[in-house]
């Protein structure tokens, strides 16, 4: 992840702006954070480094944009031409727009803008049901290629249903809200916004619990550095379906999901899985040395299936594992180095990679496909030489 702020500074103008962290930092170091000026960092796309590379490349990730401010703002209409043609002289990086003003998308826009910039996601914010219901119905007027939902900080319960089922959303992040006055974020609006994605196959990323978090009526107050890794292990992400479809999306619901996998399950290990390991840079890394394979080899292959088995059923189908996330089941076991390359660590790993829930039991069925997907990436490995 990078980022680029061309401008900072903004004006609040809704319930989500309340706690704004832009002027919560700034009223720290005395600055007025309503006052937008022009950055340092105003042409950071084009910046090269002291061996002519750009400073900024596709290596560092999305380039989320105008994070100290909204990209849409009126008092930057004089600034916005030339960050859209510095965006489109670098279509090899990925940019991401988070606004609260959609409604000012189209006076914003370049001329050449068209269906949309290939690089270019729009998020529209969308804090409580009133703003969903402001923002979102003309969000999906506008001519956007990549278009995401973020509930952060979400303030209540939400129904996005109607917004979903129009196909046109590609992804949802919730959070909770920061800060020392942050107010409360319930895990059941998460799970409940989770839950929609789920029946239209919309990827979902729970992206932190917020300082205020409640769960089954208790409330838990969490250090800003703890809210993103409390969050991960929720295990609750959702990454959509391993077959993006063009049907009426409300065909496309979650158990038409597990049956694809279960009766396509060799499609899906062979191509979808296993090329979003290969761009890992973490996943990618665990190999088969010559001492694993050997021990395969003299093992066989039924032998670590066993193991394989064994593993899943004590350590991965309980609905509740002690220490999950930290544990290292097996270390130094052809099995632990599946395991960490194929994403099935741990429940919170299972769920982002393999859109399994956390915190109900493990099925046969999904047991039987953890232990498919560990033997076809050791099968894989030992067949590299």
């Amino acid at each position: 992840m990078a980022i680029w702020n061309p401008w900072h500074g903004c004006h609040k103008i809704s319930a989500g702006c309340q706690n704004c962290y832009v002027y919560r930092r700034d009223a720290a170091i005395g600055k007025d954070a309503s006052v937008v000026t022009k950055t340092g960092s105003f042409d950071l796309p084009l910046k090269r480094d002291r061996q002519k590379q750009y400073k900024l490349s596709p290596a560092g990730g999305t380039v989320f944009t105008c994070m100290t401010s909204d990209f849409f703002l009126e008092e930057a209409d004089e600034w916005r031409a030339e960050c859209w043609q510095m965006i489109k002289a670098r279509p090899d990086l990925s940019f991401a727009i988070i606004t609260k003003r959609i409604h000012r998308f189209m006076d914003c826009i370049p001329q050449d803008w068209g269906e949309g910039y290939p690089n270019v996601s729009v998020y529209c914010t969308a804090e409580n049901q009133a703003m969903a219901d402001e923002r979102l119905p003309i969000y999906l007027t506008l001519p956007i290629r990549h278009k995401y939902i973020c509930h952060e900080p979400l303030l209540g319960p939400v129904d996005i249903e109607p917004y979903l089922a129009s196909g046109q959303i590609g992804y949802v992040l919730c959070g909770g809200e920061s800060g020392d006055a942050a107010r409360p974020c319930h895990y059941e609006w998460i799970l409940s916004v989770r839950e929609q994605c789920m029946e239209y196959q919309v990827p979902f990323h729970f992206k932190q619990t917020g300082a205020v978090f409640i769960k089954e009526g208790k409330t838990y107050h969490i250090p800003r550095k703890y809210q993103e890794s409390q969050a991960a292990r929720a295990g609750i992400d959702y990454e959509g379906s391993p077959d993006p479809s063009t049907e009426d999306p409300k065909q496309r619901k979650s158990e038409e999901k597990i049956q694809e996998k279960e009766l396509d399950r060799e499609r899906w290990l062979a191509t979808d899985l296993f090329e979003r390991i290969r761009r890992s840079p973490f996943r990618s890394r665990f190999q088969l040395k010559a001492a694993d394979k050997r021990y395969v080899q003299e093992k066989g292959m039924e032998v670590i299936r066993s193991h394989a088995g064994d593993l899943v059923r004590q350590r991965l189908a309980p609905a509740h594992i002690p220490n999950d996330g930290k544990q290292t089941p097996m270390k130094g076991h052809p099995v632990f180095l599946a395991q960490h390359a194929c994403g099935c660590c741990c429940r919170g790993c299972l769920g982002k990679w393999h859109g399994i829930p956390a915190g109900i039991p493990l099925t046969e069925e999904q047991q039987a496909y953890i232990v498919d997907t560990l033997m076809t990436w050791i099968g894989r490995q030992m067949e590299e030489t």
